[in-house]
């Protein structure tokens, strides 16, 4: 017979608030806004050609694709989620009021914040956390863009059966 922990969610709730993780400074080059481009079939110039990207954009040059600046987010809702609350599970459940406040021109440095905004206990060890997500660009005051990250998070020894149970 298996312990039922209705507590579960208790040491994350302890921790709503708490900024979780901020990662270090990534340089935003042409390569990784190609990379993204080659990988998702989105080639607008304003992405991908530098040159017109100079001569015909307000902006001076090529920007990232919002959702490469988005992308940026992963690693560190993981790192936040497995590294600094100790979960061995982490399912993406989706991402609300995301909003894309200022560009990331090709060059920019930028990072990704993330603070706990919200637990919930659901069945089977499980919690639904909330994330509110930022990514800051380097000597800009206005981050690049800001939304709340819905996670699906399991921790050991808790109820219910792990991805890792189930492939063994």
């Amino acid at each position: 017979m298996s312990m039922i922990f209705e507590d579960h969610a208790a040491p994350v709730l302890a921790r709503v608030g708490e900024r979780l993780w901020l990662s270090d400074w990534v340089c935003i080059e042409q390569s990784r806004i190609d990379g993204f481009a080659a990988a998702t079939g989105d080639h607008y110039w304003l992405h991908t050609d530098p040159v017109r990207a100079q001569r015909e954009s307000p902006l001076g040059g090529t920007i990232a694709h919002g959702f490469l600046t988005m992308s940026m987010l992963a690693p560190s809702c993981l790192h936040a989620l497995l590294d600094v609350l100790g979960a061995d599970e982490v399912l993406n459940y989706g991402v609300e009021n995301l909003r894309f406040l200022a560009p990331v021109r090709c060059g920019a440095r930028v990072r990704s914040a993330i603070v706990l905004r919200s637990a919930l206990a659901k069945p089977g060890g499980r919690v639904l956390v909330g994330l509110d997500c930022s990514v800051e660009i380097e000597g800009q005051e206005r981050p690049a863009l800001v939304g709340q990250s819905l996670m699906l998070i399991h921790f050991p020894n808790q109820t219910g059966v792990s991805h890792a149970a189930q492939a063994a």
